[in-house]
């Protein structure tokens, strides 16, 4: 991931006395060298996935067996770790997590920008899904053809997974929150894990395609990368704007 450097020459900086703060971690996100081409593509990938199975049919009801034999092989465990991510994961409890951490980070860290940064990566997720969404209006599986729907739902609505973007968003967020920290490598595959078993319920559960899925991983990292890439672009002179207070000049997560 590519971060802004200074190219000068010639000037004395001096020596760092302490790890970097989390308020200066989330002046600067990381990006790829080229976030929009980057963001674009993974775009465009998500439209290629949403073209391709209302063009083809038959690969709705190929995924629809998949949903099928899940369904038939629930277990009392499974069901009940699927039940509650989908109550953790879902809109009301999403954003009362993500307003809990960001309020954390504020007034725990005095820590304003982070907890800007944190909530607005946190919340890109479930904004991309929505457009694309509105965009495929993807009728969710019928209930009525799984052996045991857990969660009943329809509506044109699956496409994405609401639930699996916000996942992915969160562990982007996590990530850059505890980025510079003995906890960014653990925390990184701890949200990659968290982001896979989310994927993995909405399908248990029986309200998505495994496409519906997949798309959410490209969505919500197209989301992410964008919003890293605009944020650096534009928020380090609204940063300069801010009171000395909101930003904390060192510590540790």
């Amino acid at each position: 991931m590519h971060q802004p450097t200074d190219n000068s020459r010639g000037q004395q900086h001096p020596a760092p006395t302490a790890s970097p703060a989390v308020g200066t971690r989330f002046r600067a996100l990381p990006q790829p060298r080229h976030w929009l081409p980057v963001g674009a593509l993974l775009c465009a990938a998500v439209v290629t996935i949403g073209l391709a199975v209302q063009l083809l049919p038959g690969d709705t009801a190929a995924e629809l067996g998949f949903d099928q034999t899940l369904s038939l092989h629930h277990a009392a465990a499974l069901t009940a770790v699927a039940m509650g991510i989908n109550l953790l994961f879902g809109p009301v409890a999403g954003l009362l997590l993500i307003a809990a951490a960001a309020l954390a980070i504020w007034v725990f860290r005095r820590d304003l920008v982070g907890a800007v940064a944190f909530g607005l990566t946190a919340c890109s997720g479930w904004v991309a899904s929505e457009a694309f969404k509105l965009i495929f209006a993807r009728q969710r599986p019928n209930p009525a053809l799984l052996f045991d729907p857990l969660a009943p739902e329809t509506g044109s609505n699956s496409f994405p997974s609401g639930h699996t973007c916000f996942a992915v968003a969160l562990a982007f967020a996590l990530y850059f929150l505890f980025r510079g920290t003995r906890w960014a490598k653990p925390v990184a595959v701890a949200g990659a894990v968290m982001a896979v078993v989310v994927a993995w319920s909405r399908l248990y559960i029986g309200v998505h395609y495994p496409t519906d899925v997949a798309a959410s991983f490209l969505a919500a990292s197209a989301a992410a990368v964008l919003l890293a890439g605009l944020w650096n672009r534009f928020a380090p002179r609204l940063l300069e704007r801010l009171p000395a207070a909101t930003m904390r000049p060192s510590g540790r997560i």
